[in-house]
């Protein structure tokens, strides 16, 4: 039955041609149409048909971009040199017995330090005593470099103050003390350095190592032979024989225990390193050891015999009047009792009895010095400081041999005190009785220890090395302003870049293409969002579609 308000069906042309507005909305059951089997969906979807070739245009730019910005950097950083012209720098070694301000004056051409460490270029300045003497008085330590730091200034034209680097590098002489005394020393001569108008930052005020102090003679050294930056076995070694403590810095081709090694890279060599110091085997330190040794035998010996012979000191010239500057009353006795002998093999072996004591607590295959492990020395050695100055005193030359330096010794050691003193009236008398005891103490080191041959010719006795000296505070200024130099002058881009651009290209290249495929694999792994009509609800909806 047909209702009275029914409507008869009309054409497709005629619904297009006379829209009701009073349609009810299209229902999907109205239409008739096949379903694409791929399709998930009974909408309409607009999906961008060019987003692939967006992407790939995105990266295109980008790596383009990259080229064009990594070019520009090279090209920058090749050609800045902003460090360029006159610069000036100071070092303080605060040593045991003195301190000494090492003033340079040096240029930089292309970025590249020019050192000249002849008197145009390098100024020194020594006061004593130490700054570890300062300390029973450790807040006064500053006060003693306040003249170190005037002479500076003196040479440094004004307008550069500010910008000349000052350090203060103490060595044996401090490390000997309590920490808390040594911060003090060092607080102290910081307040002096803030003020002085250099550059100075509290870090540059420092105790260093003794390794590091073996280090920096060790690179001077083969700075001034011209072997640093070449072959490892090529270079020299160094043997110093401070106040304090010996150190012994060379190439070796043994195997070295970890705690013995350094490694240093300069220019595009690396060099490993044997670096030791040895603490107390300086000389001074051990002359002092010794008289405590005999001091001590006798007083054990001499218990309840006031009367006994005077104790026998082999090390000074006959007829030298011994100093009694003791606090201990007992020191004091038996010092004012001590008869020299002059005795150079007596002497010899006392010496070397200092020089292995503590043998017994060897932890290594073999020790040299007491319970120190030392590799044998091979090649060129250079042997400075108390080394050079002994052989001076003799008069040898720097080639001589170990034999030369004992005949001399010999031969003074039984001089008698009275003849020696017209024969160098010049020298202090302090200094001047202490020569039996530095031959003595030389020979017993480089040769009943280190197994130095007594005819040897590959060590040299120098402290200077045609105009430079080899103090180890100019070596840690070359290590300092270069790396100082190279860090202010290119940072990581240029010093990978300004060498070896090509390998640098490879590796950056590499790394922007790893990124690209990074973020497109983060890009595939994203939700993937399109824009359909929805039939039912007769809207556009955004719905997710995973890949």
């Amino acid at each position: 039955m047909r209702r009275p308000n029914a409507q008869s069906p009309k054409h497709n042309s005629e619904l297009k041609s006379d829209p009701d507005p009073q349609m009810e909305p299209l229902s999907i059951k109205s239409f008739n149409f096949k379903q694409n089997p791929s399709s998930r969906s009974n909408s309409f979807s607009r999906t961008p048909k060019n987003q692939p070739k967006s992407i790939w245009l995105t990266v295109f730019l980008f790596f383009i971009a990259f080229l064009i910005v990594f070019y520009s950097l090279f090209v920058f950083f090749r050609h800045k040199t902003p460090v360029n012209g006159r610069k000036f720098g100071m070092i303080i070694d605060g040593g045991s017995t003195g301190s000494r301000v090492h003033v340079f004056e040096y240029n930089v051409e292309g970025g590249v330090p020019r050192f000249d460490f002849g008197p145009n270029g390098h100024s020194s300045m020594r006061v004593s005593p130490g700054l570890s003497s300062f300390k029973e008085v450790p807040d006064r330590a500053g006060e003693s470099l306040v003249e170190l730091v005037e002479f500076g200034k003196r040479i440094v034209p004004r307008e550069f103050w500010g910008d000349t680097e000052v350090r203060l590098m103490a060595t044996a002489g401090l490390r000997l003390l309590d920490l808390n005394v040594q911060d003090r020393i060092l607080e102290s001569c910081r307040r002096l350095m803030r003020s002085s108008g250099l550059k100075f930052r509290d870090d540059w005020a420092s105790v260093i190592t003794g390794s590091d102090e073996g280090l920096y003679a060790w690179v001077v050294a083969n700075y001034a032979l011209g072997t640093l930056g070449g072959d490892p076995h090529l270079t020299a070694g160094i043997i110093e024989l401070g106040g304090a403590s010996a150190q012994v810095t060379f190439v070796s081709r043994e195997s070295v225990p970890p705690e013995f090694s350094r490694s240093l890279k300069y220019g595009n060599v690396t060099y490993h390193l044997y670096s030791n110091s040895l603490l107390h085997f300086g000389q001074n330190v051990a002359f002092d050891s010794l008289k405590v040794s005999l001091v001590s035998s006798d007083v054990t010996l001499a218990t309840g015999s006031p009367d006994k012979e005077p104790t026998v000191d082999p090390c000074t010239p006959k007829g030298y009047a011994q100093s009694t500057n003791s606090p201990d009353p007992s020191v004091t006795h038996y010092l004012s009792n001590f008869r020299a002998a002059g005795n150079f093999s007596a002497c010899r072996a006392a010496a070397l009895k200092l020089l292995q004591r503590g043998k017994e607590g060897c932890a290594y295959h073999h020790c040299s010095l007491g319970a120190t492990f030392i590799p044998k020395l091979q090649g060129r050695f250079l042997a400075t400081e108390n080394f050079f100055h002994t052989s001076q005193f003799f008069g040898l030359a720097p080639k001589a041999v170990l034999s030369d330096l004992m005949e001399a010794g010999q031969e003074f050691c039984k001089e008698n005190w009275s003849s020696i003193r017209k024969k160098y009236s010049s020298l202090a008398e302090e200094d001047l009785a202490h020569y039996c005891f530095s031959s003595a103490y030389i020979v017993a080191l480089l040769h009943d220890s280190l197994d130095i041959a007594f005819d040897d010719t590959s060590i040299g006795y120098t402290n200077q090395v045609e105009n430079i000296p080899l103090d180890w505070a100019l070596g840690a200024f070359i290590l300092q302003t270069t790396g100082a130099i190279n860090g202010a002058n290119s940072g990581w881009i240029a010093s990978l870049i300004s060498d070896n651009f090509p390998n640098a290209f490879i590796i950056m290249g590499a790394a922007l293409l790893l990124s690209i495929a990074g973020c497109y694999f983060s890009q595939w792994r994203k939700p993937y969002f399109k824009t359909i009509y929805d039939l039912e609800k007769g809207r556009y909806i955004i719905t997710r579609i995973n890949r």
